[in-house]
Order: C-alpha cells, then sequence, then structure tokens
C-alpha cells in the first residue's frame, strides 16, 4: 500500500494537485513477460506478478487494451499481464465500461485488502454484476 500511496504523492507533487484528491488508474498491458518492458514507465509504475480469480483476460489487438473474460475451464487463477499503474484525479476516473475489482494480497479477501482496480469490460453497457455474482477480484499471491 506505502508503493502504491508514493505513486500518488509523486503525481500529486509533480503536478501540484491535492493528495486526498488522488486515486490510483490501472492499465492491463497487453505484455504478459516483464521481461520484455524495456524501460520504466515515465509515470507511474509497471507491476506484475496479479493473479486474476473468477474470470480470464482476453488480451487486446494491436495497442487496444484487453478486457474480462469468461473463465477458461481447469485455469482458475491465471496470471495477469504486466499493469502499469499511475494517479489520476478522482474526477477524473472513467467508471463505465469496468469493473471496481478489488485487489487483495491472498484469497483469504477480507483484511488483505490493498486497493480497487478497474478492469477494462467487453463493453459500456456491460452489466458488472455479472462479475460481482462470479466474486471477480485480483490477488498478489496465488493458493
Amino acid at each position: 500500500m506505502s508503493f502504491l500511496t508514493a505513486i500518488m504523492q509523486a503525481t500529486a507533487r509533480r503536478d501540484g494537485l491535492a493528495l486526498d484528491n488522488m486515486t490510483l488508474k490501472t492499465e492491463i498491458t497487453n505484455e504478459r513477460d516483464p521481461t520484455n518492458i524495456a524501460e520504466a514507465a515515465s509515470n507511474g509504475s509497471f507491476t506484475h506478478g496479479f493473479y486474476l480469480q473468477g474470470a480470464a483476460w482476453e488480451l487486446g489487438r494491436g495497442g487496444e487494451q484487453g478486457q474480462l473474460a469468461d473463465m477458461v475451464p481447469k485455469e482458475l487463477c491465471p496470471e495477469l499481464p504486466v499493469m502499469h499503474v499511475t494517479s489520476i484525479e478522482k474526477n477524473l476516473q472513467v467508471t463505465a465500461g469496468f469493473y471496481k475489482c478489488p485487489v487483495y494480497v491472498t484469497t483469504m479477501r477480507g483484511p488483505t485488502f490493498v486497493f480497487t482496480s478497474f478492469l477494462k469490460m467487453e463493453s459500456e453497457e456491460f452489466d458488472e454484476r455479472l462479475w460481482v455474482l462470479a466474486g471477480v477480484a485480483l490477488f498478489m499471491s496465488p493458493e
């Protein structure tokens, strides 16, 4: 959590914004192998090692971001591609077409909550309740 707060603090200082008005923005890249990322992000940080439960991730085509998809049989916790975490003002956060996915340290959930990641869905009209009922969440350690 302190690493994520540092991302928000660095952005707030750089842009002269109030830290209280900042939130995290997550974008899932199309790169599954973190060693293929040649340089550090100019804004925020590239992170990897998140595991998805209750859904799968469909890679995007070209520069287009991927999206949540139905689970693949016998693949319980697929690893998410590299995530680009940045900080933006709360009023600039786009929520239409995104699932508010909780991120936990372990599959125990509850007390291990870290932050909320916005994961792209198929379209803006897609009902996020499908992912809520499926119990979709991100975890930092698979079990």
